[in-house]
């Protein structure tokens, strides 16, 4: 039991039976909320796995402060790509890449509904720091719903080389800053474009800033200063996926 990392939650545990690279050992289910899970106990059956009942007290030992509604899941993770992984995954698209990079998002419910939003427009890989930086855990499943197994999440040791790298893919790199003078509208997405926002507190780091190619903002009314940086990355995002669609 010790080599498996626990997920919680219905949506994170229900995307994690239909990934086959990372496959589910143990299913625990909260003996007396049975009937309520009957779908996921269904599913998990088709995929080989037999749900064993247990106590809430072992469920919060496994999955500890996460609202894991019942149900919780062992199993195998698969490791995150590097640098090269990204760059091979990219290299295979036939549509033009759409990429979210991350620079030190520390919040594991941001980054967690990043995922999920990442996953609901159908990019292609999400990008973050090795370091200093919220990685795949318990609560970032739980918050992405799900989302987490829908998109390939990329942990790189040099944000500033990964960037570098992407440039040379052929890859647009627009960055987000309250002060830019251009705005996220007259961006051309349709273009292979990666997003890159910044940290909860302070934004882009400097030397993230000038790899990058536009410096963009999101139009506030005047009496907001800046967006939290899951919702931040939903609106560019979806404004790509606009374009994309053709949808005016």
């Amino acid at each position: 039991m010790s080599t498996l990392s626990w997920a919680g939650g219905r949506h994170a545990v229900e995307a994690l039976l239909r990934r086959p690279d990372q496959p589910v050992q143990r299913l625990l289910l909260q003996a007396e909320m049975g009937p309520r899970l009957a779908a996921l106990v269904a599913l998990a059956q088709q995929h080989g796995v037999t749900p064993v009942p247990v106590e809430r007290d072992e469920l919060d030992r496994l999955v500890p402060g996460l609202r894991h509604q019942g149900v919780a899941a062992g199993f195998v993770p698969a490791v995150p790509g590097g640098e090269r992984d990204l760059l091979s995954a990219l290299d295979d698209l036939t549509e033009p890449a759409l990429v979210l990079v991350l620079d030190q998002v520390q919040d594991p419910q941001n980054l967690g509904a990043c995922l999920r939003t990442a996953a609901a427009v159908g990019a292609h890989a999400v990008v973050v720091p090795r370091h200093e930086a919220a990685g795949l855990t318990p609560t970032v499943r739980k918050a992405a719903s799900g989302g987490a197994e829908l998109v390939p999440l990329y942990q790189v040791s040099n944000l500033g080389r990964a960037l570098r790298g992407l440039r040379e893919a052929g890859i647009w790199l627009a960055g987000t800053a309250a002060d830019a003078e251009q705005a996220l509208y007259t961006l051309d997405a349709r273009l292979p474009t990666a997003f890159v926002l910044g940290n909860e507190a302070r934004g882009l780091r400097r030397l993230t800033g000038e790899l990058c190619d536009f410096r963009i903002r999101i139009p506030l009314a005047p009496t907001m200063e800046s967006l939290n940086v899951s919702v931040a990355a939903g609106v560019c995002l979806f404004e790509a996926r606009r374009q994309r669609l053709h949808v005016t």
